[in-house]
């Protein structure tokens, strides 16, 4: 991860090591690092382990209700009595309300403090997105990540929230589980088949170690040491307040589904032991929301002691209940605020700002749950009132039509969902229409009161929220990713499993598919599963070999031009490297804003945050990311300023820290004072050797280019290192010349050099290469920066980047990351192999100002894979990395 200044162009680092235990740093182990959670047959085999899974759970869950009748299912449904319903609303309620406590101990847990409105608001869509969706810590994670981070969070503050709230629930199932048990061990042993006894001692452990992994290091006010890793933990009244939270949560929850179900032989702590492993299960198997592995568990445990026809029909309340209706409501709440928003004569509060940036999540999860809804809708057998009033008012063709037709518009919802997720305009065009057309079809066929309403809310908030979907696109361009490709397949699976439970007693032949009657409910239905798993298949077969690996050219002389004229007209000077002609560009649709990238591997590495414009960044930046993806790549974005990381984390990236970017404010830069000691005495041993100071513009540097290679070319045979590239610029003559260099001479000899970025409006300067004979004088480095520092401050400009310390800033404390921790481990200890400790201290001496600078990285949380690619890339190849 070279910065602007390399570290060969530094004295030798100090070799005083501080104490403690040693650590051997050496090129293997990074490539250890580098692999680790990152291979690639990861992104294939996780998904078919998920499919093999769901597939292998359907099959279970058929066994069990072998004996039990479609009709006895939709019976139990309907007779489940209101006030139970009303009763499951609202332990929901409580649910989400004690969930929203989750968040703000996370926040405190954290250092973080906002209103709690703003919390509740964040963690009831969080939740009602993750829930849903399944993948918690990823899709309520991003809901939070895009939300917090408008508020000022940073990444590693947004971790250790998730982190908080991840831990403090699984926790929570843990405790629950064991309570339950332990006070209804008899009740749950004639359920479950094990012996009292036995249930008793292992809720005992389990509710003592819990009970120490809780209160210990909280009462010593310590941390928790996981083999390589320390945990921080909260105080004890932090800690007694979440486990009360959780424990709320989980009983109601737990509650949700009691109140539904017919009496059963087992009183509520034990049957709330049960669905906590229930729903412990169904979060580790990956599967999106659970679906089927938690309902396995409970039809298995409860199916021998009331009637399986009861328990599935509590099931499927329980899903609309806990799961769709609070996802409804919070995409009612965001399109209501976004509708406040569009017609608020002055200026709404931030929460109302962010909340629309949930839209477009919220949105992709109930688009999901439409489309399911849609499908399960055309392949059930429809209530016989229904289907005779249909029979008596549409003819026979028409209710074919919609049938079949309103499976495929479900089924092109569930598609279009990853394109809302990323906020597509072709995405949002598709659902709008699909909704409308599902919305007419399903009064046509006279649908029930839940899809109508479904459909009506999802159409309403699309319109609301029009305005979140600005990134152009085309449907047919996006890329589905393992994730969604098995979202989609679950609900696939699932609805073939619900088709033959429900056409169970009818015998398959093939005249099936060629009946055409108002009572032929089984044809129409197998003809409507058949397209939906064409369209399937030929959806996952497009998005599995579509993958054509793009290799992109160099910039044309025309284009250099193009983003010369652009780096002249905003602040950041380092933009400059545009014209070393090695990295491809990608332009914005004005064409008044580009990225500068390069490929490694894999990686699809773009220098810096956007050049141009900010307004035109979130479409590039997304663009960009979508282009990786569409050719099999990873996005990347390298050194990237703080305050523009929420961008990224809308186009789908993940941030980690690099380092620490060195400011100095010329302004106030001055020689006086102890500290600048070193900087007087090289300008005054320098002038007293004859050095000569002097600036030479473009047209200059042309005329004297020889001199100056010859420099460049002894100082890189002096200290036996190539060129390297991409974040930093090399020797090309068309490069040198295009910039003005600082230059030392002395006896009319150039001794030195360094090339300065610039751009038009004198703000920021930063420095490129510095170079200097093997015989100039050991004050030549501070000299020429001393001089070329006050020149430029009669310039007037403002600021000098003194670029980046790699894996600077990272501290030890007891709430860091991993990453902080393996970032900072490396900073104490790599040094032989690179000058990291070297280069910050050199840095330092200038007493600039420190800003973080960030890594985004697509397709994966670990970037120790990107970072590799980065670094070859700068090297100009492995050989570049591992020498010098």
């Amino acid at each position: 991860m070279p910065s602007r200044l390399s570290p060969e162009e530094l004295a030798p680092p100090s070799k005083v090591r501080p104490a403690g235990r040693a650590f051997s740093f050496k090129w293997p182990f990074m490539l250890k690092l580098t692999r680790f959670g990152s291979r690639r047959w990861a992104a294939l085999v996780t998904p078919l382990l998920m499919l093999a899974l769901v597939i292998l759970v359907f099959g279970s869950i058929q066994r069990l209700i072998a004996e039990v009748d479609y009709d006895d299912v939709t019976l139990a449904l309907r007779a489940t009595p209101w006030h139970s319903v009303a009763l499951a609303v609202l332990f929901t309620a409580a649910s989400f309300v004690a969930l929203s406590f989750y968040d703000v101990s996370a926040l405190a847990y954290a250092g973080r403090r906002l209103p709690y409105p703003i919390v509740a608001l964040t963690a009831f869509c969080a939740y009602a997105v993750g829930n849903t969706a399944g993948f918690g810590i990823v899709s309520a994670g991003a809901v939070r990540f895009r939300f917090y981070s408008r508020f000022g969070a940073e990444p590693d503050e947004i971790a250790r929230i998730i982190g908080f709230v991840t831990a403090a629930f699984g926790l929570g199932l843990t405790l629950t589980t064991a309570l339950g048990a332990l006070v209804s061990s008899d009740e749950m042993a004639s359920i479950v088949n094990v012996s009292p006894p036995l249930i008793q001692a292992s809720a005992a452990v389990l509710l003592i170690l819990v009970s120490a992994l809780l209160l210990i290091p909280a009462a010593r006010q310590g941390a928790l040491r996981l083999g390589r890793h320390t945990v921080p933990w909260p105080s004890v009244r932090v800690v007694l307040l979440q486990a009360a939270a959780t424990l709320c949560d989980i009983t109601a929850t737990a509650a949700v589904l009691w109140v539904l179900l017919p009496p059963l032989p087992i009183a509520f702590p034990g049957f709330a032991a049960i669905f906590a492993v229930a729903i412990g299960l169904g979060v580790v198997s990956h599967v999106p929301a659970g679906l089927g592995v938690f309902e396995t568990v409970i039809v298995a445990a409860l199916g021998n002691a009331v009637p399986v026809d009861n328990v599935l029909g509590a099931l499927i309340l329980y899903r609309l209940v806990y799961h769709a209706l609070p996802l409804v409501l919070s995409t009612a709440i965001i399109g209501s605020l976004e509708v406040r928003r569009i017609f608020a004569r002055k200026a709404v509060s931030r929460a109302v700002v962010a909340a629309g940036r949930l839209a477009p999540q919220s949105l992709a999860v109930l688009s999901m749950v439409a489309g399911t809804i849609l499908i399960v809708a055309g392949v059930t057998p429809l209530p016989a009132e229904r289907l005779e009033f249909l029979s008596n008012t549409l003819p026979l063709p028409i209710l074919e039509g919609a049938n079949f037709l309103s499976s495929v518009l479900g089924m092109v919802l569930l598609i279009a969902a990853r394109g809302l997720a990323h906020r597509l305009d072709g995405s949002w065009w598709m659902s709008l229409s699909v909704t409308g057309l599902a919305l007419f079809l399903a009064a046509l066929r006279a649908s029930n009161i839940t899809e109508i309403v479904l459909l009506a809310v999802l159409l309403a908030a699309l319109l609301a929220t029009q305005r979140e979907f600005n990134r152009p696109s085309r449907m047919l361009r996006q890329p589905l990713t393992g994730r969604w490709l098995v979202a989609i397949v679950t609900v696939v699976v699932m609805v073939v499993a619900v088709m033959l439970f429900a056409y169970r007693d009818i015998e398959y032949t093939n005249e099936l598919w060629w009946q055409f009657e108002f009572a032929a409910e089984a044809p129409r239905s197998l003809r409507a599963a058949l397209a939906v798993v064409l369209v399937t298949g030929a959806v996952g077969v497009w998005s599995l070999t579509r993958f054509a690996r793009l290799t992109v050219e160099p910039p044309a002389a025309a284009e250099l031009a193009e983003a010369a004229a652009i780096v002249q007209r905003q602040f950041n000077p380092n933009a400059n490297l545009v014209l070393m002609g090695d990295k491809s560009l990608v332009f914005s649709e004005a064409r008044d804003a580009f990225i500068m990238f390069a490929q490694q591997g894999r990686s699809w590495i773009a220098l810096f945050d956007p050049v141009g414009p900010k307004e035109a960044w979130p479409e590039l930046i997304f663009r960009f990311s979508e282009l990786a993806r569409l050719h099999g790549g990873r996005p990347v974005f390298y050194q990237v300023r703080p305050e523009n990381l929420s961008l990224y984390a809308d186009a789908g990236l993940y941030a980690f820290k690099l380092g620490e970017n060195a400011q100095l404010k010329l302004k106030t830069f001055d020689l006086a004072g102890a500290k600048r000691a070193d900087f007087r005495r090289a300008l005054n041993k320098g002038e007293r050797e004859g050095l000569g100071f002097e600036v030479l513009e473009p047209q200059a540097v042309a005329l004297c280019l020889d001199d100056l290679q010859a420099v460049s070319d002894a100082w890189l045979a002096k200290h036996n290192v190539r060129e390297k590239r991409f974040s930093l610029g090399a020797f090309d003559r068309t490069y040198v010349a295009s910039q003005p260099t600082a230059v030392l001479r002395q006896d009319g000899r150039i001794v030195a050099f360094a090339t300065v970025l610039r751009t038009a409006l004198k703000d920021e300067i930063s420095v490129d290469l510095m170079r200097f004979s093997p015989d100039a004088s050991n004050v030549t480095m501070d000299y020429l920066f001393a001089k070329l520092i006050l020149h430029f401050k009669e310039e007037g400009y403002v600021w000098l980047d003194l670029g980046m310390a790699p894996l600077a800033g990272f501290q030890p404390h007891a709430t860091a990351s991993v990453w902080n921790r393996v970032a900072h481990t490396v900073f104490e200890h790599g040094e032989r192999f690179y000058h990291f400790r070297g280069l910050r201290s050199f840095k330092g001496k200038f007493l600039p100002e420190w800003q973080s600078r960030f890594i985004a990285v697509g397709g994966g949380r670990n970037p120790l894979l990107a970072l590799a690619d980065v670094a070859v890339l700068i090297g100009g190849g492995v050989r570049g990395v591992v020498a010098k």
